[in-house]
């Protein structure tokens, strides 16, 4: 697909998501359902558990970390959160930040815009703010930021360089990001690279582990630093909507492994 066409598929997936309601109602990131109609399966686990600032209404079950764990943000910081959807990172961040900090969250999905803010208005915080925007051209100021944040979002962006040309734009000098995302090591197998579901998912549109780490490094960004990773296993009742049983037996004998991991750098 076309990098416009990807956009839009992956828009209408997780507009489709934030319609259908919280992490509550059994809703997760990966399968065949698309999204919305049954539960699949979720890569973050309970590592929300008891975190400062986690909201529930606003976790809809698509993260694969903690991107807020090994940010380092401190009280009065400004928090920029990429693919922010209904809010949960945000409202984690503004527990860091305190009343003298701001938090910016960003997606490009106007109903997950409309849940975040919806989330917002129920906690009464000022401080935070929630904008339309594409990662990869982002309608905000250089230099604005210390701290980027982001959870499993980075690799449904085609243009995986240009978004962090974007997040070196607009970070401060001295500021640093935080991201939690999906990588690969080894090749998946065709029927889960073609599949537009398993690219929502947050699977096919993942690129191996030591070229996610060159395109960082590649924009500038020093002390590049892995400080978190977890293996990521596809059940097989999603497996094999796309593969067949002898192609699901070669996949797992292949060594290829799906990975969460969660990345630091500095500008």
């Amino acid at each position: 697909m076309k990098a416009e066409d990807i956009k839009g598929m992956v828009r209408d997936k997780y507009s489709a998501i934030a319609k259908q309601g919280s992490m509550l109602e059994k809703q997760s990131c990966c399968g065949p359902s698309g999204c919305c109609d049954e539960l699949e399966f979720s890569m973050i686990g309970d590592e929300y558990i008891n975190v400062a600032g986690y909201n529930p209404d606003a976790d809809l079950g698509l993260g694969c970390g903690l991107p807020t764990e090994f940010a380092d943000i401190k009280p009065g910081d400004s928090v920029l959160d990429l693919g922010s959807g209904a809010g949960n990172d945000c409202f984690v961040a503004r527990s860091l930040v305190g009343e003298t900090g701001t938090v910016t969250g960003i997606d490009f999905s106007e109903e997950m815009l409309l849940k975040a803010n919806k989330n917002l208005q129920k906690t009464g915080y000022s401080n935070i703010s929630f904008i339309q925007g594409d990662i990869d051209n982002m309608p905000l100021p250089d230099k604005g930021f210390d701290v980027v944040i982001s959870n499993c979002v980075l690799n449904l962006v085609p243009d995986k360089q240009k978004a962090f040309t974007e997040i070196q734009r607009v970070l401060k000098p001295g500021g640093h990001f935080c991201i939690s995302d999906v990588v690969l090591s080894g090749s998946l197998p065709a029927g889960l690279k073609e599949a537009a579901e398993m690219y929502a998912g947050c699977i096919s549109g993942a690129v191996l582990k030591e070229d996610y780490l060159d395109i960082v490094g590649q924009q500038g960004f020093t002390e590049i630093s892995v400080r978190k990773e977890k293996p990521i296993s596809i059940p097989d009742s999603i497996l094999s909507t796309y593969l067949s049983a002898d192609e699901i037996v070669r996949f797992k004998q292949s060594g290829t492994g799906i990975f969460s991991i969660t990345l630091t750098a500095n500008k």
